[in-house]
């Protein structure tokens, strides 16, 4: 019964935001609450949202003070030369636009947190997206794929889970799975081309006089309420006219950046002359950028830790004045509060889905229900099952409750546990898309896309990637 209802939980959850009907902070609350009670277990409701408030309160805090960090280092100016290249790279042709999307968040996802690569990336491609009026759902998309396939670097958190919880050696692991993730990060990039084509023929043919020398449109900024955003469009020239050709997801896609396109919207071109630049501290800010993910990867100290000092320390150094440290807080308070928030609504999904046990009845009736004549592949049975599993379980859950059964029954049938390891990356490219991973609400809140579009639109692409990375892995006898 518990398999059931864990199954008809989760999908009730995923229709209900999909057709918009709650909001995604509404439904990870409200949907697991009603099965708590229907299981018969509502009176451990308090119980199970504490533990999962408790479990996920570092990363809201990381997140919180993440934020802020890289708010203040997009006011002023440490990433306004990478826009620049990215311009220069991009023009105004949409599908160079979607392409470098995916390269730029391929990039930056090196310092292996997804919340740091949504954060750099949206803020550097939204006010193209914007004013070429490109769909924003495309732009999260191909960057949740993107990272989710750079996500299995050691560093970046599942390989590292499976090596812990199968007793391995991370790079025994990683390295030799680089050809067929390189597969699925190439898959990514031409998806992207494709995407990209698809953008180029619903807008037409554009272009914009040197959009990298106009002085009025440099970056974006989240909050900092300069710059005049809407200049810049001089020299457009259209052929076939925006919503010309066909686009059968485009209502849903598009629609999101509409109410957004001119100045109200925090995201806008900002003046390079704007007042919260720092010039002379730029080397000092990419030095403590640099400084901090080097921290971070080192695991020199615990996220949260990191972020909140470099928070400080970039407030401080940059805005002595308190009443202008107050100015950015505040101008980053909304992405903030939304994103925090939503975490903690998440901890309500997950702490009701764990503490009634069943997420661990849906996993073992999934393992349970193999075929004994699959023993022998079940390389490729861990594969398959990494997909839909790791979008609908944390990564802890899924690394530590169900790979190490996955294995044992591998080692049955002679299956090597490393086999299954590298098998278990697979679903990376859809997991960075679910809705218990925190990241994904960084990336949707600051592009102004909803969740349930963002969902419509990635699922399908996201899970063919994997089963890219996955026929790589059985093609060049990895997996």
């Amino acid at each position: 019964m518990l398999t059931i209802l864990g199954f008809v939980m989760i999908a009730t959850f995923l229709v209900l935001i999909m057709m918009k009907k709650m909001t995604p902070m509404g439904a990870l609350v409200l949907i697991p609450a009603l099965f708590c009670v229907i299981v018969g277990k509502g009176a451990h409701l308090g119980d199970y949202v504490l533990k999962g408030v408790g479990d996920l309160a570092p990363t809201a805090a990381m997140l919180m003070f993440a934020i802020i960090y890289f708010g203040v280092m997009i006011d002023v100016g440490l990433f306004d030369p990478i826009v620049r290249v990215i311009l220069r790279f991009c023009k105004a042709d949409p599908m160079r636009v979607v392409v470098g999307t995916a390269v730029l968040a391929a990039i930056v996802s090196l310092d292996g947190d997804g919340s740091t690569t949504f954060m750099i990336t949206v803020s550097a491609m939204v006010p193209l997206y914007r004013r070429l009026k490109m769909s924003l759902v495309v732009m999260t998309g191909v960057a949740a794929m993107a990272n989710g396939v750079m996500n299995t670097l050691p560093w970046g958190g599942p390989t590292a889970r499976a090596a812990a919880a199968l007793k391995l050696d991370a790079s025994d692991i990683f390295v030799p799975m680089i050809p067929a993730l390189a597969a699925g990060l190439l898959f990514v990039f031409a998806l992207a081309y494709g995407l990209g084509l698809r953008e180029r023929k619903r807008l037409g043919t554009l272009t914009l006089e040197d959009v990298t020398a106009d002085p009025e449109t440099v970056l974006v900024g989240a909050g900092s309420g300069a710059g005049s955003g809407a200049k810049g469009r001089k020299g457009k020239k259209v052929t076939g006219g925006a919503g010309g050709g066909t686009d059968a997801e485009a209502p849903e896609t598009h629609g999101a950046a509409g109410a957004a396109e001119d100045g109200g919207d925090e995201h806008q071109g900002l003046d390079p002359n704007r007042a919260t630049l720092r010039p002379k501290l730029y080397w000092f800010n990419a030095a403590l950028t640099i400084g901090l993910l080097t921290m971070m990867i080192r695991e020199d100290l615990p996220i949260p830790v990191l972020f909140l000092l470099g928070a400080a320390i970039a407030l401080t150094v940059n805005f002595p004045r308190v009443a202008d440290q107050k100015a950015r807080i505040a101008a980053h308070s909304e992405n903030v509060v939304n994103v925090s928030g939503m975490v903690f609504a998440a901890a309500v999904f997950t702490g009701v889905l764990t503490g009634t046990g069943m997420v661990e009845h849906m996993a073992r009736w999934l393992v349970d229900g193999i075929p004994d004549g699959m023993g022998p592949h079940m390389g490729l049975v861990t594969g398959i099952l990494s997909i839909p599993l790791t979008y609908f379980m944390s990564n802890d859950g899924f690394y530590f409750g169900i790979v190490p059964i996955l294995a044992e029954a591998g080692a049955a049938h002679g299956v090597d546990s490393v086999e299954i390891a590298r098998a278990s990356l697979v679903g990376q490219a859809l997991h960075m898309s679910s809705p218990l991973v925190p990241a994904v609400y960084v990336l949707v809140g600051m592009a102004k896309v909803e969740f349930g579009d963002h969902t419509r639109f990635v699922v399908k692409w996201a899970a063919l990637t994997s089963l890219v990375v996955l026929g790589a892995g059985l093609l060049f006898g990895i997996i």
